[in-house]
């Protein structure tokens, strides 16, 4: 599958050269030329890895980079910038970029370090998706994920893939929020995201599958205005 690249730059003739670049190695990308819509394609979009210039028109890229991490905390961002100071470094990357490239700079660096990030980002997926043993036990119920089969509050029965695939992402986060286009992104792997509600729909059959009172959930609990989150009663 290809990865897909957002590239929020505003220079022409960089986006055209960074892009060209980027396709001759495989990559997919789409071009931003402004902080406001780059947020609106980022939210409706999946991609794999964010280009993210700072000095941007409408909105700055360190707005656009915190803006991102509200939605997905772990898709790569790299800056790249203009501003090659040691402060203007350390800004970007506590405003959760993941690496820094001042301007100029040679296309084989860019391609280097983006193909990096890729890569780590895939190591962090796989070891993410290790975390979650086959056989899953919360309460009385259990889930096999090598099968799908689980056990719930009305005895054995079967799990869909997607069922199974939004179990395990709520499980690997277990206390944390997952975020609806989160949830989207890496169970349906939707290029354009629908109607979320298709992830409220899920989440109500899975919390008739598991919770005694699927209206007072125990497990499967509602982040208003976000998401999900599983957790486990102490």
């Amino acid at each position: 599958m290809q990865t897909r690249i957002l590239l929020v730059e505003d220079e022409v003739h960089l986006q055209h050269a960074i892009k060209l670049n980027l396709e001759l190695e495989g990559h997919q990308v789409h071009i931003s030329a402004n902080g406001a819509e780059a947020i609106k394609v980022f939210r409706e979009q999946k991609f794999d890895l964010v280009i993210l210039d700072i000095m941007l028109p409408e909105m700055d890229g360190l707005m656009v980079c915190e803006n991102i991490r509200l939605y997905d905390q772990q898709i790569p961002v790299l800056f790249l910038s203009a501003k090659n100071t040691p402060a203007d470094r350390i800004s970007g990357l506590k405003k959760g970029a993941d690496d820094y490239l001042t301007k100029p700079f040679e296309l084989e660096e860019l391609i280097l370090r983006i193909n990096k990030l890729i890569e780590r980002s895939k190591q962090i997926k796989n070891s993410n998706e290790e975390k979650v043993p086959k056989l899953f036990h919360f309460g009385n119920n259990w889930i096999n994920f090598e099968n799908n089969s689980a056990q719930g509050i009305n005895g054995r029965f079967e799990l869909t893939k997607k069922e199974s695939m939004l179990m395990r992402l709520l499980i690997e986060n277990k206390e944390q929020v997952v975020s609806r286009e989160h949830i989207l992104k890496v169970v349906w792997d939707y290029t354009v995201i629908p109607n979320t509600r298709t992830i409220d729909n899920f989440i109500l059959a899975l919390r008739k599958y598991f919770e005694i009172d699927p209206k007072l959930p125990v497990y499967i609990q509602s982040a208003r205005g976000i998401g999900y989150r599983f957790t486990l009663p102490q």
